[in-house]
């Protein structure tokens, strides 16, 4: 898709519906994720309760990804393949998460904590997540891409920390990837212009040291080039007047890992 595509608010409410859908699907994962638990077990789990619920893992066969999650442990920073790989406590594992339902695509992903971590490991978690915030709340009418790039990239360095150049975020609807590109760098009050009808994914990946990245010989799989680890929160947001609408969530897994404390 060479152009935008903006949304009407009949299109909008369909995309909120898969991307509440990817929110549920993320929280069932909470509810088992943890010590001892494979990663490919988090893949089944999810790739059922999507087709239970109606619609289609829009990862599945996506250019030849062979999986309904991306799954991407500590240093790989997204676009891991789910496999035997068992879940250590303090581990940080990052799921990626997309369904098309009604025709229409919602993305998500969110960085869970395995059990106690490290101090580092936790601000890395809490700065991301910052920067996602941070990122929507620029996400608006009148504001510009280099706004929402700056709002990222600002708040990660200040912290120490890199800003994956290579990824970037993306439109999202009728497509899992449309335009327009949405880097988590950039300058204040330059790039293309926010518009009412504009839906995007929005994805911090932040590294703990480089920002320099990998990409494995599977073609998928983006590691740190320092091996330290990553994080990556993604929502999926309409711009609108004033306060840009959140679709997806994470306060469904947020409320299932509290229980489990």
């Amino acid at each position: 898709m060479s152009k935008i595509y903006y949304k009407s608010p009949e299109e909008v409410e369909l995309i909120r519906i898969s991307s509440m859908l990817v929110s549920e699907t993320l929280a069932e994962v909470a509810k088992i994720i943890g010590p001892g638990v494979t990663t490919m077990q988090l893949n089944k789990l999810a790739e059922t309760y999507i087709k239970d619920h109606g619609a289609i893992p829009a990862f599945l066969n996506y250019n030849g990804f062979p999986y309904s999650l991306c799954i991407s442990p500590n240093e790989q920073v997204v676009h891991g393949f789910p496999s035997d790989y068992v879940i250590q406590e303090g581990d940080l594992i990052s799921v990626d998460c997309g369904v098309i339902k009604n025709n229409f695509f919602g993305d998500s992903a969110y960085t869970f904590s395995i059990g106690e971590i490290s101090a580092d490991r936790q601000k890395l978690v809490d700065v991301t997540q910052e920067c996602l915030k941070r990122a929507i709340d620029k996400a608006v009418v009148g504001s510009r891409l280099g706004d929402v790039g700056f709002a990222v990239q600002s708040f990660a360095e200040q912290n120490g920390f890199g800003v994956v150049r290579e990824l970037v975020g993306h439109g999202v609807g009728v497509q899992l990837h449309e335009k327009p590109e949405v880097p988590n760098y950039g300058r204040r009050g330059t790039g293309m212009k926010l518009e009412e009808g504009m839906v995007i994914a929005i994805e911090p990946m932040i590294n703990a040291g480089t920002a320099n990245i990998e990409f494995w010989s599977d073609g998928w799989t983006v590691t740190s080039r320092d091996s330290q680890p990553s994080a990556h929160f993604e929502h999926t947001v309409a711009i609108k007047k004033g306060k840009a609408d959140v679709l997806s969530t994470f306060s469904l897994i947020e409320e299932v890992l509290k229980e489990k404390r």
